[in-house]
């Protein structure tokens, strides 16, 4: 698949854009803070229906646009299939409630029919490199979480409904946690909410255990690749919810025990498990007033010759572990939905060192579309510039440029 058409309307910096983009490498050039990011992240927002910079939608409405009467941002995609083409649109706009708040309200739309969120799965299936992915290795469980809610609902509707249910279901629980905490009740009131937690519970965490094992087997090949076969790397997930641990890696080899599949697994028995542990933790719930046991705590690692890559790895052992890990997605999704996602690159070549930058290029052969940024034109050889379309991007605004116009020394910035 490829994006053939992106249209943007009080977006970030851009007031209004209208770009056409071909099936092929996609070089956006400019200075910092002009606006390259912000068309990655449309990109990538029209494919997850929410922005992987941040949890605020009205932040993407551009600054002009929110003292307006009636502020909005629209952004809209011509994204081209093998088989058909169909146009994604995202409407923002501040609403004003009858009691006076404001919130705003988001409308999804596919070729002009009203959908919801979880229905954007599969229309634009994206990976995106950021400079940001250091802390898929390094930073919290949440970030590792959202990684895999994201992943996870380019592909699978029943996921993002689920996933979404679950964590209103927990947010309901924890208001009562905290009610019966303050005013006492019997905690038999919780089990109905339980049972729904149980069942929605153990699914999310499915999901979760299965794209971790099919992930890791093109992360390890990867991997080993990029190393020169010196170290392998695996995935190791980390449920809340013990009874969906799967067997420990072999710290010698890196292998999985065969039986780490989850269709092996008794659902039954998990959901009595699961409703055992609610049980054993209900009076620590209750002092705390939260629910400590479920997915929404999970988490998982990167494991490499038998070290945590994220607590014992070096930076360049860091960086080359998250490199696996979005190629990795990338075969996956291919995989999984028997098409190329677009490929999304911000500044990413200026993170890496001469060889991994070439062998990144090398696989961009076998993208459809790839869409790089950068400030610097020459971190990508001749061959690939002429083989690219090349746009400016200077202080929201979007021009072609010829390959000649960023010779050595050319002034294109």
């Amino acid at each position: 698949m490829h994006i053939q058409r992106l249209n943007l309307r009080h977006f970030r910096t851009y007031k209004r854009l209208e770009l056409e983009l071909p099936a092929k490498p996609v070089l956006l050039l400019g200075a910092n803070a002009q606006g390259k990011t912000s068309l990655l992240e449309a990109m990538a927002y029209l494919a997850l229906g929410r922005s992987p910079l941040t949890h605020r939608d009205h932040h993407l409405i551009h600054w002009d646009a929110v003292e307006s009467a009636m502020p909005f941002a629209h952004l809209q995609a011509q994204v081209v299939h093998p088989q058909q083409e169909e146009t994604l649109e995202i409407a923002l706009e501040w609403r004003t409630l009858s009691n006076g708040n404001r919130r705003i309200q988001k409308q999804i739309k596919i070729d002009q029919r009203s959908v919801r969120l979880a229905d954007l799965a599969g229309h634009l299936n994206v990976v995106c490199f950021l400079p940001e992915d250091l802390t898929l290795v390094t930073g919290s469980p949440s970030e590792r979480r959202r990684y895999l809610d994201d992943l996870l609902s380019q592909v699978y509707s029943t996921y993002v409904e689920v996933h979404s249910a679950y964590r209103s279901a927990v947010s309901r629980r924890n208001a009562l946690l905290r009610h019966m905490r303050e005013h006492g009740s019997d905690p038999l009131q919780l089990v109905p909410l339980e049972e729904k937690l149980v069942r929605m519970g153990v699914t999310v965490s499915m999901y979760r255990r299965r794209v971790i094992r099919e992930l890791t087997a093109h992360v390890n090949r990867l991997h080993q690749e990029m190393t020169g076969e010196r170290a392998w790397l695996q995935l190791a997930y980390e449920p809340n919810f013990k009874a969906l641990q799967p067997p420990d890696i072999d710290l010698e080899t890196g292998e999985l025990p065969p039986s780490a599949d989850a269709s092996s697994l008794d659902v039954e028995s998990l959901y009595d498990a699961y409703r055992a542990s609610f049980q054993a933790h209900r009076s620590d719930e209750l002092d705390r007033g939260v629910t400590i046991v479920g997915p929404h705590r999970d988490d998982f690692s990167f494991i490499s010759n038998g070290r945590d890559v994220g607590t014992f790895g070096s930076r360049g052992q860091q960086r080359t572990a998250v490199l696996a890990l979005r190629l990795a997605e990338l075969r996956w999704l291919q995989n999984a939905t028997g098409e190329s996602p677009v490929l999304l690159m911000d500044e990413v070549l200026a993170e890496l060192d001469r060889d991994r930058r070439g062998y990144l290029l090398d696989l961009l052969t076998n993208v459809e579309q790839t869409i790089l940024t950068t400030t610097d034109a020459e971190l990508f050889p001749s061959r690939f510039r002429e083989m690219s379309a090349i746009y400016r991007v200077a202080a929201g605004g979007v021009s072609a440029v010829s390959p000649d116009e960023i010779a050595p020394g050319a002034p294109w910035d």
